[in-house]
Parts: C-alpha cells; structure tokens; sequence
C-alpha cells in the first residue's frame, strides 16, 4: 500500500510540475499573438543566452522587429528594442509594468528580497521609493553640487598626476559623492577603502546573478529547495546584510552622541517610523543608494574619456566653447551649466553611445497590453533593451556614429524633442537621475575643459571591451591626458577656495 500511494503521489507531483511548466506556458503563447521572435523547442523554449545576452537580444531586435518575445521555461519574456516601442509600452502602460518578475537568484536569495530596484509592485516599493525621492529630489540635489565639483576637481587632479590610473580615479569620485550622500563621511575616500572594496564586490555578484541564464533557478524555481543547490547565493546574502547594518549601526552611534552629519543614513533612522521601515529595509536601502549611485557614475565618467579620446572633433567642440564662455583663467562651475550645452550633449551621447544598463531590468506586466497586433499577456517579462533603443535609427540617425550634435537644435541649444531612457522607465525611472546628471556635467566640463584627452597610439581602444553584467563597465584602457591649461593646478586650487 505505502508503495502504491509513493507511486500516486508522485504521478500527482509530476502532473502538476508537467502543467505548470509545459502546458501552462503553451496555453499563454497560443492565448493570443505574442510578438515574432527565434523559433524555440516545444517544450523547453528558446535556449537560454549565453554570454553578452544584452547584444545578442539587439541583434534579434534588427532581425524580428522593435518587440521580440521569447520563453525560457514557463517563462515568457518580451524585449522592447526601439523607441516607440518603449514608450508605448513601458511609459504608456507605466501603471501596468512597474512590477518586477521574480528574481530567484538575484533578488530572493542573494538580497533577501530587499533590494528595491527588483522589489514588485506594492506597498513595499512606495514606501521605499518615497524615501529615496525625498532625498534626491530635485531641490535636494541641488545642494549636493558643492561637494560634487570638490571631488570633480580631484578627479582632474587625480588624472593629471597618474593617468594611468583614471578608472580608478572614476571610481574614486563615484564613491566618495555617494558614501558621503549615503552615510555622512567626510574623509577623503580611496578605491581602496574596505567599505568601498565590500559594495563594489556586492555589485559585481549582483550584476553576474542578473545576467540572462546564469542560474537556472530562475526559471526552474524548485531548484532552490534541492539541499545545497544555493548555498553560495545565501552566503552572499549574509555577507552583504551584514556589511550594511554595521555601516547603519555605525550611523546610529554618531546620531545617539550628535555627532551625525547629514546623510541619507541619519534621514531614514530619523524618520523610520513614519517610513515605516523594518532595520533590514534602512539597512538594504542605504546599501543600494551607495551602491547603485557608485557604480553607475564610474562607469558613465569612464566612457566619456573613452569617447573624447576616439573622438577628438567631438571633443574640441566642447572644448570650443568652454573657451568661448569660460575661457582659460577659472574653471567651469555649475552656474555656467545653461551656457555650455556642447558639454551636456557630449555626456548625453556618451550615455547612448554606450548605455551602462545596456540590457535594461525586467518588468512584468500585470495585464494584458495591446501593442499593434500583438499582446503581451499578464505575467510576461518585459525589458527594454537599452543597446537596441539606442540604436533605432528612426530616433538616431545613423545611431553607430557618435555625434553630440543630434542633441542640439538650430539654435545650438538642447533639444526640448530628443530623450533616452538612461535611467529606465516609466514609475521604475531611478530617482537619482538628478544627482547622476549633475555629477556627469562637472565632471565632463572640468576634465575637457583641463585636458587634451587622446588615445595612446602604442594602446588602441577597444571601444567594445565591455564587462558583462547588469551595469557593464568598460575593460582597462588607456588615454593620455595633455594639459590645456596654463598653470592648470593654480587654476583648480583657486577654484576650490
């Protein structure tokens, strides 16, 4: 007998798994018409990307259309690859595709479900974008611009005095903005502080766990409880929450003696309650503020100098017209913003020339969306592809060519017509876009402004040397950095008094 019902109970298993990952999956795809995309086994789907799968879902865009649609599984997943196609889906249907799909591995193993850029829709996610809006809003970040053009003047000092060294230096001011945003330090911060080493590390697994196919967990959910299958992931997790609530206790400590700087940290312990945030939520919160903000501006001030130094017309366009407004004897500051628009529009197209969340974070729909003749049905994930967006050529023509120029009318002023979703979609857009703008456009005069950047002729850029993850980074490379200026670090000091 006890035999017999082993055997029947795992018929019923199988029947169940057989339906929930092979029918089910079938009964959505002929539910209604998906849009094209690469024919796929019958039962497993199309196979899962391998490495670079940001590029690889581009090149399907040019070849299927501006939406694609594959399924891994049971999981259906539609690329958005042109620019209509995202606002029409992700902007337009904004209510209806801010959830996110589940993210096994990444998300509810390795962060424990806290990581807010892949929490879903709810509670959850309002409570903790409406703390990171009231600290980087627009007005607040307004008062982030003095210590921002403090740490771009190092920056261009930096650079000056060991250039070989200047993603580092990259990664230096990104993390020095934000570990004092984040948590009030005021020392000067290196690369190579520990703080600095632990939220970069936490980023690069991260950004590995999220690329498309590398764990199979995420399609096949109920491997998560075979003993031991995730026991890394979990570590992971442990190592990083720990990190974050010492970095929080330590915040706590200096408010208990009053002598807490104002900082991201002392807003959330303050008003906690009426944030109604669990210790964890502070924890991860603050954690994910040092570190998105960190890696993201490293990655962009990296590939402005790789642009300025393929690309020396563009360059000297810029450089024109900071001698025209600014001239030789003071460094540009943020009041002459609205006067340098080449400098706006060379990191603008730095920033679509080589988006640094080239594949974009997945959404998932909540209800089906109607796109032309197609529909994405409820439960779909859907990603814009911001390599493929950047490349539409209806948007930007001649989208391979980089040319600051398109970002500017007649006139010579920004265009008011022309956008890119650098930082996402809809009600997923990152509320940090303001101080991240900021830092890029003082970062971008100043070291235009300081330096003739080229390439190294015995050390070509590989302008696709990219690492592979959620928030690629550009592989080492080399630049020089000639001095335009005459007295250039007199010049800076006097800035800076």
């Amino acid at each position: 007998m006890l035999c017999k019902a082993a055997v029947l109970s795992a018929v019923g298993l199988l029947s169940v798994l057989f339906y929930k990952y092979v029918l089910e999956p079938l009964r959505l795809q002929r539910k209604a018409s998906l849009p094209p995309g690469p024919p796929g086994h019958w039962l497993f789907g199309n196979a899962l990307p391998g490495p670079y799968a940001y590029r690889q879902y581009a090149n399907l865009i040019s070849e299927y259309g501006p939406v694609i649609s594959l399924r891994y599984g049971r999981r259906i997943v539609c690329i958005v690859g042109r620019y209509q196609a995202a606002v029409d889906i992700l902007v337009k249907h904004s209510a209806e595709t801010m959830d996110r799909p589940r993210a096994v591995a990444a998300h509810e193993i390795m962060s424990g479900g806290l990581r807010v850029v892949l929490t879903g829709e709810g509670d959850r996610i309002k409570r903790l974008r409406r703390a990171l809006h009231a600290f980087l809003q627009p007005k607040v970040a307004e008062t982030y611009k003095e210590m921002q053009a403090k740490n771009a003047r190092t920056y261009v000092l930096d650079c000056y005095h060991t250039p070989g060294e200047h993603m580092e230096h990259a990664k230096k001011y990104a993390a020095s903005v934000v570990i004092s945003m984040t948590y009030g330090k005021t020392t000067p911060t290196s690369y190579s502080d520990p703080e600095v080493q632990i939220v970069n590390r936490c980023l690069r697994r991260l950004g590995a766990a999220l690329r498309p196919g590398a764990h199979l967990v995420d399609t096949y959910p109920f491997l998560q409880y075979i003993p031991g299958y995730t026991s890394q992931l979990r570590k992971y997790h442990q190592e990083e929450l720990s990190f974050f609530r010492s970095q929080i206790a330590n915040v706590k400590s200096q408010l208990a003696r009053g002598e807490a700087e104002s900082c991201f940290a002392a807003h959330l312990l303050r008003e906690q309650q009426n944030l109604q945030l669990s210790g964890d939520e502070v924890a991860y919160l603050a954690g994910a503020m040092f570190g998105a903000g960190s890696d993201t501006t490293a990655s962009s001030l990296a590939i402005v100098s790789m642009a300025a130094a393929l690309f020396p017309e563009a360059q000297a366009k810029v450089q024109a017209q900071l001698d025209q407004v600014i001239g030789r004897e003071r460094a540009p500051t943020f009041d002459d913003e609205a006067d340098l628009p080449e400098v706006t529009a060379f990191f603008l197209e730095a920033s679509r020339w080589r988006p640094v969340a080239s594949g974009g974070f997945a959404h998932r729909a909540t209800k089906d969306i109607v796109w032309k003749d197609y529909v994405i049905p409820v439960g779909a994930e859907i990603v814009g592809n911001h390599l493929a967006i950047a490349r539409d050529p209806e948007v930007y023509p001649d989208p391979e060519t980089f040319n600051p120029q398109r970002w500017l009318d007649a006139n010579r002023r920004l265009r008011e017509d022309l956008k890119f979703f650098t930082f996402g979609f809809g009600r997923r857009i990152c509320v940090g876009q303001h101080v991240a703008d900021n830092s890029l456009f003082i970062n971008t005069a100043l070291t235009l402004w300081a330096f003739n950047v080229s390439q190294n002729p015995s050390a070509p850029i590989d302008p696709d040397a990219f690492t592979d993850e959620a928030l690629i980074f550009p592989q080492p490379f080399s630049v020089s950095f000639t001095p335009r200026i005459d007295g250039l670090l007199e010049v800076l000091k006097e800035g800076s008094d």
